[in-house]
């Protein structure tokens, strides 16, 4: 193993490997992060005998199965996320959305997407809370949330559906006790009922094409624009903006702006907005 090659990385490097994860990822890697990158790609380079960051780079472009991607962007992105984290998005959810949206549906259909869903934790938490909304009218309502995340990792690890007492330590006991079993490996298991009103998807944000026949009536989007430059915020915001109904909401991270995006997005709440 040359010594130098992949305990670090070169400028040019550096503008080759970020340049390809902005153009087709929309993360944004500047210069402060070149530390970070080497320290997470270090393992892959050495387990696979690469010699340099360029070698490297020059087998995710070449492999046709996808893995290589898969593996990088599971290295470079933070998937941190808990039950009930930044609760007041959750609390507006129920207290004011859904009282005024489900009066305006009469067919009974819901759509609600978690973008960017991580290991699962915002997505199970919708459920849970329309579980209760709806009570003994919830088997007429077409409820389910779309999950999606562009890294399989974690994907994987929501449909396990198993937390551990951390992750649950924000949750409300009585849906600890009616919605989680513990298990032999003493983490709780998320009970089928909640499970099945999940549906998880791979997607990628930065795709020109969002697949979905239909609107949603709220779409979550928490956290994941941090990793976006303006530009990129500014064509996904439009995006989401477009797949939301009329009198639809969306949500991001209270570390996140819309200031300085050009919208329609009225703001209702901190880090709520509304399409008119």
């Amino acid at each position: 193993m040359l010594q130098g090659g992949i305990d670090s990385i070169s400028e040019k490097e550096f503008r080759q490997l970020t340049g390809f994860i902005k153009e087709h990822y929309g993360i944004n890697l500047g210069n402060e992060k070149k530390a970070l990158v080497v320290s997470r790609l270090f393992s892959v380079l050495a387990n696979n005998n690469f010699d340099s960051f360029s070698e490297y780079f020059n087998y995710i472009v070449s492999d046709t199965t996808g893995d290589a991607v898969v593996m990088l962007l599971n290295k470079i992105t933070t998937n941190h996320t808990f039950f009930m984290r930044e609760p007041e998005h959750f609390i507006y959810f129920r207290d004011k959305i859904l009282p005024d949206l489900t009066p305006k549906l009469p067919d009974k259909d819901l759509r609600v997407w978690s973008a960017g869903c991580s290991t699962g934790e915002e997505p199970y938490t919708l459920a849970m809370i329309m579980d209760e909304y709806f009570g003994m009218e919830k088997g007429i309502w077409n409820k389910k949330v779309l999950a999606t995340d562009i890294s399989i990792n974690v994907l994987n690890t929501a449909k396990k559906c198993e937390y551990s007492d951390e992750q649950m330590s924000a949750l409300p006991k009585n849906w600890k006790l009616g919605y989680f079993k513990k298990n032999s490996n003493d983490k709780y298991r998320l009970v089928d009922r909640i499970r099945n009103e999940v549906i998880y998807r791979k997607f990628n944000l930065m795709d020109e094409i969002f697949p979905f026949k239909k609107r949603f009536h709220v779409i979550f989007c928490r956290n994941v624009m941090i990793y976006f430059d303006k530009n990129t915020r500014q064509k996904l915001v439009d995006k989401f903006y477009e797949f939301i109904e009329p009198g639809g909401y969306f949500f991001i991270g209270h570390s996140e702006s819309l200031n300085q995006i050009k919208t329609d997005f009225k703001y209702v709440a901190p880090a709520a907005y509304r399409k008119g």
